[in-house]
């Protein structure tokens, strides 16, 4: 499997995990929210910010309806939610200067274009899986895509993979994600990832929308996880669809802490005696040692030798090769409690 390249950051096996933090539409049509934004996605210590990209009227007839419970009709809802185009290049450069990437997912082709000049990688969401159409015409401008998969089964994202194969796809990533918000944990199924990985060789990771802060991430993390997004908020409790189960700026410090510990303690697979272990293994590990007082010219037996742990005295023979010692001759005199090592044995 090989990784993919988003601006300088190698992002896939043997990389730190990706942590997108999700500002989205969370910005309430307010410049100085979505600069705070990234500033609170950069302080937490997350390697990109993505806001939303999109014109209503693109999105759904003036006529929608509302969606689930919502009063409010879709298309109104989403034309207040609008990220203004002229944001977009304060913006990114913003998040330059605090260090991390700006993206934001188009959800239409001028959309795209605008972003084209700022953002190094096209993060496209759940809902535009089956839209081999736009996915081709992201798949034009030469840079990776990061797709989310939210309601859509194994076979949708079979056909898309082959759609983008066909016409020569290389960077692609893909998201485990549940289009429900918020999620609950036992939905998530983070499991995925792997099947994804096996099935596509491509990297993996999880767009997250359950409320608690660390424990999916961690074990995406845990489980090779690439990529890992989870939406950011200044206030939970601000009006709006995404922040309910949004993280505030102190819980996705959280998340990056706690996926930052989960990638040192899954390691590098190799087992050895760590420097760390080297006290244990000197003092703890039982080995060989004189039974009783064994004089110069004595022939051991399995009875003269006792099996423990040296403390602060040399180490002797390792216990797995006490077959090796039985029946040799002593050299010299050795006292009951010493270890005992080939030295000291004909």
């Amino acid at each position: 499997m090989q990784g993919i390249t988003i601006g300088d950051r190698a992002v896939g096996p043997g990389e730190p995990t990706y942590v997108i933090a999700e500002a989205g539409s969370n910005h309430n049509g307010q410049k100085t929210i979505a600069l705070e934004l990234v500033d609170a996605a950069a302080d937490a210590g997350a390697d990109a910010v993505k806001f939303q990209t999109f014109r209503a009227d693109k999105m759904y007839p003036e006529e929608s309806g509302g969606i689930g419970t919502a009063e409010t009709d879709a298309y109104s809802l989403l034309k207040r939610l609008e990220m203004p185009h002229q944001w977009i290049t304060d913006l990114a450069a913003h998040a330059n200067a605090r260090g991390i990437h700006f993206l934001s997912s188009p959800f239409d082709r001028a959309s795209a274009d605008i972003l084209e000049p700022h953002v190094p990688v096209y993060k496209v969401a759940s809902t535009l899986v089956t839209h081999h159409p736009f996915l081709e015409y992201l798949l034009g401008k030469g840079k990776p895509l990061i797709i989310s998969t939210g309601a859509h089964s194994l076979d949708d994202v079979d056909r898309m993979m082959d759609a983008l194969a066909e016409r020569g796809a290389r960077d692609i990533a893909l998201l485990q994600c549940v289009s429900a918000y918020p999620t609950p944990l036992r939905e998530v199924n983070v499991s995925i990832l792997e099947s994804f990985r096996s099935r596509y060789g491509v990297p993996t990771g999880l767009s997250d929308h359950t409320e608690d802060p660390v424990i999916a991430p961690t074990v995406a993390a845990a489980m090779g996880a690439a990529i890992i997004e989870k939406h950011l908020t200044l206030n939970k409790g601000s009006e709006g669809p995404d922040h309910s189960f949004a993280l505030e700026p102190d819980q996705l410090s959280s998340l990056v802490k706690a996926v930052r510990d989960a990638e040192a303690a899954v390691g590098d697979g190799c087992k050895e005696v760590l420097d760390i272990e080297n006290e244990t293994y000197e003092n703890g590990r039982r080995c060989l040692h004189a039974a009783r007082d064994v004089a110069e010219g004595e022939r051991l037996t399995e009875e003269d030798i006792v099996i423990i742990r040296p403390g602060s005295n040399p180490r002797g023979i390792e216990p797995y090769r006490l077959d090796e010692a039985i029946g040799r001759r002593a050299l010299y005199d050795i006292g009951k409690g010493s270890p005992i090592n080939f030295d000291d044995l004909d």
